[in-house]
């Protein structure tokens, strides 16, 4: 299956910001402003995951269509067994380095805790995902979500769809009432009389699951071609467009204001509950479907809108998400998200160690570390960079030609 250029752009650009947002210096620093976070409830981690859900949908659905559902479905338990191994991976390198590193066990140890390799206890809550290391927290619950995403997938390429949405929608509000710390709780009581933190997760799986499936399943119903995008997304049909650019617009003045705290503590208090980003709440929902459905539709039906605004909005978006550099580091975007967290604890350590640095410096060092997102992607592609091209071969020499000679008559 070909890929789409367009979609690898996109996770391109949120690992991007991913990065920006991530890199932690004291007393922070301006470029981490200049997002558009700061004027919606939509962030970039949460693209990231519903494009990881698209292209899984894509893949691995043309996979089952090919060569049936066992063969889908062990492809895509051999990757989250390849992504277990990277998330251990890192778990193990920070650790190393915290014990060769000066001061790093200070340094990181409101992202590690008491992390280390003599505590057994520890060390089996990370490995099962009870104990997630901040920034570590993306890949655990990507691959929880790939052991499910064979059977649902498999639903939807047999026109089955409508149930599994809908079982997303019952799971996502068990999570919005805290229907999990059933389980939870129980669990992290009897951790917390083993260490001293106990459960310690950021992302609430049963909320968060409705953005990684929503993709999955227009993944898979495009692999089997059950839905054609550009009926979907007409340019005559702008209710729907509208309807989403009128909810961007009502949330605006509230992110303002209440990411400055503007807002009465009585209101505050009504609408934090309803903003919990670890659930993935209701006012995130709202948002990360209004903005959405707003760039689908600019990308896919812009194009053809009569209006040359529109047309040129729609030009422009398709030309960031088509930068190289984008479209690069999003083919490769897990390994990427994987080294960029690396990057994230160095920086944190150097800023430890040395900083505080100015504002101009600052910059530099985001800007660079942003370039250093390039390094596994460009390895993973050596060949295609990095091979010479082979030496043309000579042409062939034409005989020459014989001079055929007659008898003088």
């Amino acid at each position: 299956m070909k890929r789409l250029d367009v979609l690898d752009g996109m996770r391109g650009y949120f690992l991007v910001f991913m990065m920006l947002n991530h890199l932690i210096f004291t007393g922070g620093y301006l470029l981490v402003e200049f997002n558009h976070r700061q004027l919606t409830f939509v962030e970039d981690a949460q693209g990231f995951v519903f494009m990881s859900g698209l292209l899984v949908g894509m893949v691995y659905g043309r996979k089952m269509i090919k060569s049936g559902y066992a063969a889908g479905r062990d492809r895509l338990f051999a990757r989250a067994f390849e992504l277990y191994r990277y998330a251990m991976g890192i778990i193990l390198i920070v650790l190393a380095a915290r014990l060769v590193l000066p001061g790093a066990s200070n340094i990181w140890h409101d992202w590690l805790g008491t992390t280390s390799f003599t505590d057994p206890m520890r060390l089996a809550s990370i490995a099962t995902f009870l104990f997630q290391p901040t920034f570590m927290d993306i890949l655990p619950q990507y691959i929880v979500y790939m052991l499910f995403a064979p059977m649902l997938i498999w639903l939807c390429l047999n026109g089955r769809w409508a149930p599994v949405a809908i079982g997303m929608l019952v799971v996502w509000m068990a999570g919005q009432l805290g229907l999990h710390r059933l389980l939870t709780s129980p669990v992290d009581g009897w951790l917390a009389g083993h260490e001293t933190e106990g459960l310690r997760t950021s992302f609430n799986l049963l909320g968060w699951q409705i953005v990684f499936f929503s993709g999955t399943i227009a993944g898979s119903l495009t692999a089997t071609r059950q839905i054609e995008w550009t009926r979907v997304f007409d340019p005559q049909h702008t209710l729907l467009v509208k309807a989403a650019v009128a909810v961007l617009l009502f949330f605006l003045p509230l992110r303002i204001l209440t990411a400055h705290g503007l807002l009465p503590d009585a209101v505050l208090q009504k609408f934090g509950t309803m903003e919990v980003r670890a659930d993935f709440g209701p006012v995130y929902l709202l948002n990360f479907a209004a903005l959405a459905f707003s760039i689908a539709w600019l990308l896919i039906a812009g194009p053809r809108h009569d209006s040359a605004r529109i047309r040129k909005a729609a030009a422009m978006l398709n030309s960031l998400f088509s930068l190289s550099f984008l479209q690069l580091i999003g083919r490769h975007s897990l390994h990427v998200y994987v080294w960029h967290v690396l990057i994230v604890f160095a920086v944190r350590y150097i800023d430890g160690r040395i900083g505080p640095f100015s504002e101009p410096a600052k910059t530099l060092i985001a800007l660079f570390c942003v370039m250093l997102l390039a390094i596994p992607a460009l390895y993973r592609e050596r060949e295609t960079y990095f091979t010479p091209a082979p030496e043309p071969k000579p042409k062939p020499v034409p005989a020459k030609l014989a001079v055929r000679t007659f008898p003088k008559m």
